[in-house]
């Protein structure tokens, strides 16, 4: 692989940060529009009332970036051009987002829901991937306009990684399926028109086959959202859902009956390679105002960047940085030429190692700040609440590692031996 990026991608992030500068840098800072990302953040932010989830303010602000981020051509970016998109593939959006992530936190890219100027759709992606013309047409376009708001709902309250092993049900009746469970930090909830509902049509637990996904109304009688776990990286959206004979047409059926896996599989892959590139984009933000900081801050007649206490850990740092950067980057250059399955240990690896490195370039970023590092004035606290998720999210650091070891052993993947 050529690791010199292509010059037309160079060009872009000039026009990227151009866009940025342009028209949301003033609309971040116009009004009062600053409290939503400095030390008054998670009061802004955060809709006490209604049990921890986001303000309307906050909502409203998202969606003018959202608004301008589209008519500028940059919100699609990285979907296919048949539905407004750029085409841009993974190596692109593995770019940018390390790019947007390393102009450190503000309305261009933020870390709290994951909103950014170039926006990262695994949901679109699927409806494209597996649904059929009925619902690409009717949540395609709404989703990227927010006149649909998509939730997702795998997790278990007995049922995390081990997916295969949910309880949730669904059950024919008639043309109809009737689905009953609950379902655990159930994201997007907060907002959600659907959710996608992953739930047992057929065979043992712990089979992959027989899960189904469905798209399932949120005003359908018996679904219930009883309360939002309030989280370490508030404000929250991630809820309690409770099924309760909830009856949904056939077209509900989001992909192959018995198929649902994929489709979750499909949606944590396309989320693995982006975080891994915003973890090593955010690791070097905090090393970088580390560097500067340490340059500047002057104890016992001295800049602490004489220290080699202070050196030692960031250079340590920064070449995790060049390692797993590159890791990232040469992993997404290969899935847009190799089928996804045939590396999937890789895009493990970039993922668990990348969430990592981002919570101990932020730890070690409130470190070299010492006291000041500790409050909110400074941006490590919330850079390391948000990535800290990730370590459990989307794949724990443990189900990582299980997907490398099975392909390392032979247990699975391309040149699976059969061996137990």
């Amino acid at each position: 692989m050529d690791f010199e990026l292509p010059t037309a991608l160079v060009h872009r992030l000039e026009r990227l940060d151009a866009f940025i500068e342009a028209e949301i840098r003033p609309l971040q800072e116009q009004d009062d529009n600053q409290r939503f990302f400095d030390h008054r953040r998670e009061f802004a932010r955060t809709d006490v009332e209604a049990g921890g989830t986001p303000s309307r303010e906050w909502e409203e602000l998202l969606g003018e970036m959202f608004r301008r981020a589209d008519a500028a051509g940059w919100l699609r970016y990285g979907l296919p051009e048949s539905v407004g998109g750029c085409g841009g593939g993974n190596l692109d959006m593995a770019v940018i987002r390390d790019h947007l992530a390393a102009r450190g936190l503000g309305l261009h890219n933020d870390l709290q829901n994951e909103s950014s100027v170039v926006g990262n759709f695994p949901v679109v992606h699927m409806l494209l991937a597996f649904g059929t013309d009925a619902q690409r047409a009717e949540f395609v376009e709404g989703v990227l306009s927010r006149t649909r708001r998509i939730a997702f709902g795998l997790t278990e309250p007995d049922h995390g990684s081990d997916a295969t092993w949910l309880e949730t049900t669904a059950q024919r009746r008639g043309t109809d399926w009737v689905l009953n469970g609950v379902k655990r930090f159930n994201s997007g909830m907060h907002s959600a028109t659907h959710d996608i509902v992953f739930a047992r049509t057929s065979g043992r637990p712990g089979d992959a086959r027989g899960i189904t996904a469905f798209l399932v109304p949120t005003d359908t009688a018996g679904f219930s959202v009883d309360f939002h776990w309030w989280t370490f990286n508030m404000p929250t959206d991630h809820a309690e859902v409770t099924l309760r004979d909830v009856r949904v047409p056939a077209e509900a059926v989001f992909g192959e009956i018995g198929g649902g896996l994929e489709l979750a599989q499909h949606f944590v892959h396309e989320n693995r390679i982006r975080q891994a590139a915003s973890g090593v984009g955010v690791a070097r933000h905090c090393i970088d105002r580390s560097v500067a900081y340490a340059r500047e801050r002057v104890t016992f007649g001295q800049p602490l960047a004489r220290r080699q206490a202070v050196q030692w850990p960031l250079v340590e740092l920064r070449t995790d940085v060049e390692l797993v950067g590159g890791l990232v980057r040469k992993t997404a250059w290969e899935l847009d030429r190799t089928p996804h399955a045939e590396i999937s240990d890789r895009v493990s690896m970039c993922n668990y190692r990348a969430n990592r490195l981002a919570c101990e370039a932020a730890d070690r970023a409130m470190q070299v700040h010492g006291g000041l590092g500790y409050t909110r004035h400074t941006p490590f606290e919330h850079i390391y609440r948000h990535h800290r998720r990730y370590r459990i999210t989307e794949g724990s650091e443990e189900i990582q590692m299980r997907k490398v070891a099975g392909y390392l052993f032979g247990f699975a993947g391309p040149h699976r031996t059969g061996g137990r």
